[in-house]
């Protein structure tokens, strides 16, 4: 048997946190362009899924994104992530700039994979590529709609909220002290925290609760086509929103779980005799 091939531990990290990240937004940006691009096109419209298989696409993109990236780097797969492992779980901080810069850009290159093999579709849905298929990529405040009334401030509200509960979320279900899933099910309980959110917070911003997520895609689209990718309906920068936003709920929902939850949790502790070997003494 041929002996592994040790690549430098940094560069095996990002390139699963590039490929992991990839793999979610495939399934992501992918949904929302059969949904809203491919829907469109149907008779009647709206015949190709609607919120709900959205917000499923999107849980079982990071379901399969964690399960790809795990074993090389944590498969954190958001910035949001990444910054409140450091924070609170000693991840290191030389480490959060490249696994954020991974995680961007295997987003950027899903969404050009997704632009380019929707081509036709958007073409043909929203032929001057406008913000009425810009959403197939970045999000905008009230899903874009102006009857909503969401601006960016509103908007900036819900990413923080959706990512604290996110960050609140993961830190209990891979805390070994507390009660964590088995059978290696985590990447599939968190799946399902994703889809829990989309299907409870998917209104005032849809959802991004990851700057990757949403920035990578956005830059995607503005250099394809949608030159109002920086702008959110009523015409107001808003690409800051779901980075700002999520940076600081993740760190706000982590900082919940430690001082309210793990802090109180009991310590691990040696087996007790008859479990281990006793020394003899």
């Amino acid at each position: 048997m041929s002996e592994p091939v040790h690549k430098p531990q940094i560069f095996r990290e990002i390139s699963a946190e590039f490929v992991g990240t990839m793999v979610l937004i495939l399934f992501g940006c992918g949904v929302v362009a059969q949904v809203v691009a491919g829907g469109a096109l149907t008779d009647p419209k709206g015949g190709l899924g609607n919120h709900d298989s959205i917000a499923w696409a999107w849980g079982l993109g990071v379901t399969l994104g964690v399960y790809v990236a795990a074993r090389l780097s944590g498969a954190h797969l958001n910035p949001a992530v990444t910054l409140s492992l450091a924070t609170f779980k000693g991840f290191p901080w030389a480490k959060v700039a490249p696994y954020a810069l991974a995680q961007t850009a295997g987003a950027f290159v899903a969404a050009l994979l997704v632009r380019w093999n929707y081509t036709e579709v958007l073409a043909r849905a929203d032929p001057t590529h406008s913000i009425k298929t810009q959403f197939v990529f970045s999000t905008l405040p009230g899903n874009g709609s102006t009857t909503a009334g969401i601006h960016e401030w509103g908007a900036f509200r819900d990413q923080v909220i959706g990512t604290a509960l996110l960050l609140l979320l993961i830190f209990a279900i891979t805390d070994l002290l507390n009660t964590p899933p088995g059978a290696n099910l985590a990447p599939l309980i968190i799946g399902l925290v994703v889809v829990a959110i989309g299907m409870a917070f998917g209104t005032d911003a849809g959802y991004a609760i990851n700057p990757a997520r949403d920035f990578g895609p956005r830059l995607a689209s503005f250099i394809t086509g949608y030159r109002g990718a920086w702008r959110d309906q009523w015409g107001n920068l808003y690409f800051w929103v779901p980075i700002v936003g999520p940076l600081i709920g993740g760190v706000l929902g982590a900082g919940i779980y430690k001082f309210l939850i793990g802090n109180f949790l009991p310590t691990a502790e040696p087996e007790p005799p008859g479990r281990v070997p006793a020394p003899e003494s």
